[in-house]
């Protein structure tokens, strides 16, 4: 279920956002955080099943388009298609808008089209 970011919600925000290549730094983390927590146009939600095991964080300014800007799945939880629910719920959340990856999740999605261009070729 994806729920959006709360403060509460802000170490366990950054432990996920740390799986995220260019978001190693403790203060590239603060900043990214700070600028989901106090900006309007940058909304950061998280896929709660038991317990909080994934986010995907996304930037509106651009209407009509959504920027899928991170999306991170925790470790333990991967290659179980969270990351492809999480973005069907955002799609379902915001479903006359366009979505696009940027530089650092574009690799996910092409994988995903991978993926799904694979499953219908079997079919």
């Amino acid at each position: 279920m994806l729920i959006r970011y709360k403060k509460s919600f802000e170490k366990i925000a950054m432990g996920l956002l740390s799986f995220m290549p260019d978001e190693k730094d403790l203060k590239k983390l603060q900043q990214t955080i700070k600028q989901y927590e106090t900006s309007g146009d940058w909304q950061l939600f998280l896929w709660k099943e038991e317990d909080i095991i994934g986010l995907i964080g996304v930037y509106t300014g651009k209407d009509p388009i959504i920027e899928i800007h991170h999306i991170s799945v925790n470790p333990s939880h991967r290659y179980q298609g969270i990351g492809k629910s999480m973005v069907r719920a955002l799609k379902d959340l915001y479903p006359e808008k366009i979505f696009r990856a940027n530089e650092q999740t574009e690799s996910f999605f092409k994988k995903c089209d991978e993926m799904k261009q694979t499953a219908e070729g079997r079919e």
